[in-house]
């Protein structure tokens, strides 16, 4: 692997011009710990052989991948491959690094994990995690979320977590995140804040992607003992991006592949309605980091929209924006009407209903297989599974 991914980020947190620790002093301290804490265990067998059993025997690794034939066959041209992360425990990636971040908060001695979640798939996973470890959980999550995605706030209930409702702002996933980072603040020497992608302070945007980088190990081997090659594309939903770092990483040397990340255009780009971050943000800073944001003249992040809660975020993992910079991963967007397609099309042709952050990714594939040759396979990281989202849906378009 080229020397520039594998120096990533620097010993401040940097991707590039993006990232590292923009908190106070005494945050800091904390985050250093943190990450020294990481750097050690992740190196023990005890600690990789502890969560290597978890994703095979808790998790159900390795999650397969899946020759979509009947919606290949429907869109014409390139054969869509799918990798089933909506196959695992709790129905997302999200459990790959809450078991890893449950196991460290256990290590480091802390009394209580705390998180936000937008669709809550990452609270459910985190809630999960805590409850197999034995530590508590505090879970914060927008009004608005709430509302739209009951089933995981039920499974929240049921695993022991305490659920925060936020009331404030746009009642979704910035504010939550807000919110946690508050009562964080109240005790970070006994609490650790186990952020949901791969934003945040140093070490968290390189800690997350770690751990969720076994997707694309796991689907770059499969690609070539099941098809004898690699993807010549690999698509991902991106909010704060830690399902597509989570596959891209392990084909970044690989330029053949091209990788896109695929946005939430919302309503349209063309109004405030979106949360297409990498095609409308500029460079700023979030929630303790630099990267591109959505933001107003005075550098306060917009309100921001997605029909998917987990896409919903004003900013957007460094890594993602050092790799948009460079050129390496190309940043589409698929508004709320092309994902709500998606979602049904997939239903119905292949009997998988995808989450509706999973479904931007489906359906930018759909789009694109058109234009390429039937010799050509593009893999999607289907990131999650739909049955948070299908009351929500079936509402929506009145089923």
């Amino acid at each position: 692997m080229e020397r520039t991914f594998l120096d990533m980020p620097d010993s401040q947190g940097y991707f590039g011009e993006y990232g590292g620790q923009l908190i106070p002093p005494q945050l800091k301290a904390v985050m250093d710990d943190i990450n020294t804490a990481y750097d050690q265990v992740r190196q023990t067998a005890a600690f990789q052989d502890e969560l290597a059993e978890l994703y095979a025997h808790y998790v159900g690794r390795p999650s397969p991948i899946f020759y979509a034939k009947r919606l290949s066959q429907r869109q014409g041209g390139a054969r869509i491959v799918l990798k089933r992360e909506d196959l695992n425990h709790t129905g997302a990636h999200k459990i790959n690094h809450c078991l890893g971040e449950a196991l460290l908060a256990k290590h480091m001695g802390k009394t209580k994990v705390l998180a936000e979640t937008g669709a809550g798939q990452h609270g459910v996973a985190l809630a999960s995690a805590c409850a197999l470890v034995g530590i508590d959980c505090e879970i914060h999550m927008g009004e608005i979320d709430i509302a739209k995605e009951h089933p995981n706030v039920v499974k929240m209930k049921i695993l022991g977590c305490k659920l925060v409702p936020v009331t404030r702002g746009t009642r979704t996933l910035k504010d939550a995140v807000d919110s946690a980072f508050e009562e964080y603040l109240k005790d970070p020497v006994n609490f650790i804040y186990a952020i949901g992608s791969v934003v945040g302070p140093h070490p968290f945007p390189k800690m997350v992607r770690d751990f969720q980088s076994i997707v694309g190990r796991e689907a770059r081997a499969q690609c070539l003992t099941q098809h004898g090659r690699l993807p010549d594309m690999v698509v991902a939903c991106v909010g704060g991006g830690s399902n597509a770092m989570g596959i891209f990483t392990e084909f970044l040397p690989d330029e053949a592949v091209q990788l896109v990340g695929v946005e939430p255009a919302g309503k349209g780009l063309d109004t405030p309605d979106h949360a297409a971050t990498m095609a409308r943000g500029t460079k700023g800073a979030i929630h303790g980091f630099a990267c591109y944001t959505l933001q107003d003249a005075q550098g306060e992040p917009l309100p921001v929209y997605s029909i998917a809660s987990g896409l919903d975020y004003p900013g957007v993992g460094p890594q993602h924006c050092y790799l948009k910079d460079i050129g390496r991963v190309n940043y589409e967007s698929i508004t709320d009407d092309e994902c709500l397609d998606a979602f049904m099309t997939l239903s119905r042709t292949e009997g998988i209903i995808p989450a509706l952050e999973s479904a931007h990714a489906v359906a930018y594939a759909m789009k694109v297989a058109k234009t390429m040759s039937p010799e050509q396979t593009i893999l999607v990281n289907l990131s999650g599974r739909g049955d948070k989202d299908a009351d929500f849906v079936s509402q929506k378009l009145g089923l």
